[in-house]
C-alpha cells in the first residue's frame, strides 16, 4: 500500500509539471500560413501617358486549378500584348470551390499589404519599361513600377506599369510572397526578396508582343 501510495504521488508531480510546462506563456506563435488560391487572373489596360485607360485592348489572363492541389492540370491563358504600348496590371486572385467564390484579394491580400509583395521576371528587355529582366533573382538591379505602396511606403504591386517594345515573345513569371512578420520582426522589408516569407503564387506564363491587335 506504501509503494502504491509513493507511485500516486509521482503520479501526480509528474502531471503538474507537464501541465506547466504546457501553458499558455509557453505556447508557440501562431502561425500566419499562406493564402489558399485556386484562380489568379491578371488584367492588363492599355493607358495614356497620364496612365488613363484607352478603353479598347484590354487584356485578361486566367490560371485556374478547379481541384486545388488534386491530379488534374490547371487551366492557363497565354499573355498577348500589343508592341509600344503602355498597360496598367492588376489583379483578381480567389478560391473557388463547390460552387463558391471566395475574393481572397478583397479578404486578405489588400487587408495585409504590408505582409504581401509582388515580384517579376520576364525576358530580357521585352518590355522598354520596366527594362532588364525583373526583380525576382535581383531585386535591387531590375526595378518594377510600381504603382501602390503599403502602410510602410514599402512596394506592393497590386497595380503596376508595363511598356512593352517591339513585337517578340518570351516567358513572364510572377510571384507573390506572404511575409508576416517573425518573432516580433518585419519580415517585408526594403531589400526583402522571394527568399523571405512564404509563397502565395508562384506561376510562369507565356508571353507574346504582337505587332498589332
Amino acid at each position: 500500500m506504501k509503494n502504491l501510495k509513493n507511485y500516486l504521488a509521482l503520479s501526480l508531480i509528474i502531471s503538474a509539471i507537464v501541465f506547466t510546462g504546457c501553458g499558455d506563456d509557453d505556447a508557440p506563435e501562431a502561425e500566419n500560413p499562406e493564402e489558399e488560391i485556386n484562380r489568379v487572373i491578371m488584367t492588363f489596360t492599355p493607358v495614356d501617358e497620364n496612365d488613363t485607360p484607352t478603353g479598347s485592348g484590354v487584356v485578361t489572363v486566367d490560371w485556374f486549378d478547379a481541384d486545388l492541389e488534386g491530379p488534374g492540370v490547371p487551366e492557363q491563358d497565354d499573355i498577348v500584348l500589343v508592341a509600344n504600348t503602355t498597360y496598367l496590371l492588376s489583379w483578381g486572385i480567389e478560391l473557388v470551390l463547390n460552387g463558391e467564390t471566395e475574393d481572397i484579394l478583397g479578404d486578405d491580400i489588400s487587408k495585409e499589404q504590408d505582409q504581401h509583395q509582388f515580384f517579376y521576371s520576364f525576358t530580357t528587355d521585352i518590355f522598354d519599361t520596366p527594362a532588364g529582366n525583373g526583380n525576382i533573382d535581383a531585386r535591387e538591379d531590375d526595378a518594377v513600377i510600381y504603382l501602390d505602396k503599403d502602410e510602410n511606403d514599402l512596394p506592393v504591386g497590386l497595380s503596376t506599369r508595363w511598356t512593352t517594345g517591339d513585337a517578340a515573345t518570351g516567358t513572364f513569371t510572377t510571384v507573390l510572397k506572404h511575409q508576416p512578420p517573425a518573432n516580433g520582426t518585419a519580415v517585408k522589408t526594403a531589400t526583402s526578396t522571394t527568399a523571405d516569407g512564404g509563397t502565395d503564387i508562384d506561376l510562369n506564363w507565356d508571353l507574346t508582343i504582337s505587332a498589332s491587335n
